[in-house]
């Protein structure tokens, strides 16, 4: 299992992503939550990467035996999860902020092998814009909480803004990148930063791929 894709840190490192994980948990309620597959596609990346031991540690932070993929689980369990995963794997993966952009990757990975996921990537193709345009509503289909919008600054640019998410933007700097790449784009770049307790906006910029 390799680590997270190379690009420079987000915007937002001068704050303690495992900081930023304890803030979110602290305002997280029982009615948000997310899919059960991403606590498996982070679950099986652990265990890939590190083995059944420290596995089973992240699934007792998470607070279930067994998740089913498409139930909804409280999110507060996956922020639980994420710290552990960041205290067991920064010796790892170099740092915190690497561990959850991994761990974004890995959600990525898990939700494109879906009927969902190989549908949105069947229905764009090579063109990034249309998939990109696709990732609020997998983002809304996948969790009950939040609101994500996306705005073109150019040919090959934009800005995501995500209101009231819990997870920092090193997790979805990872999302938002693998999910890119799937439609064959080169030199992708995700830079995010918080803009308030909950809301973050996230640049992106990318090359056309080869034939493109």
């Amino acid at each position: 299992m390799s680590g997270p894709t190379a690009t420079p840190p987000p915007l937002s490192t001068i704050q303690d992503p495992r900081k930023q994980l304890e803030q979110r948990l602290a305002l997280a309620g029982p009615q948000d939550t997310c899919r059960g597959i991403f606590f498996n596609g982070v679950l099986d990346a652990v265990r890939a990467l590190a083995g059944a031991e420290i596995e089973a540690r992240c699934r007792e932070a998470a607070g279930q035996r067994r998740f089913i993929d498409f139930f909804s689980y409280p999110v507060s369990g996956f922020i639980k999860m994420s710290l552990t995963v960041v205290e067991l794997l920064t010796p790892r993966l170099g740092g915190s902020w690497q561990v959850l952009r991994w761990m974004g990757e890995q959600s990525t990975e898990s939700f494109v092998n879906t009927v969902a996921g190989k549908t949105a990537l069947a229905l764009a193709g090579t063109n990034v814009k249309k998939l990109i345009s696709h990732l609020p509503t997998s983002y809304k289909a996948s969790l009950s909480y939040g609101e994500r919008t996306v705005t073109w600054t150019g040919e090959r640019s934009g800005v995501f803004i995500f209101k009231r998410d819990f997870m920092p933007p090193a997790y979805h700097e990872g999302v938002i990148a693998k999910a890119v790449e799937k439609a064959t784009a080169r030199n992708v770049q995700v830079r995010g930063r918080d803009t308030s307790a909950l809301d973050t906006e996230y640049v992106l910029t990318w090359d056309e791929g080869p034939g493109l």
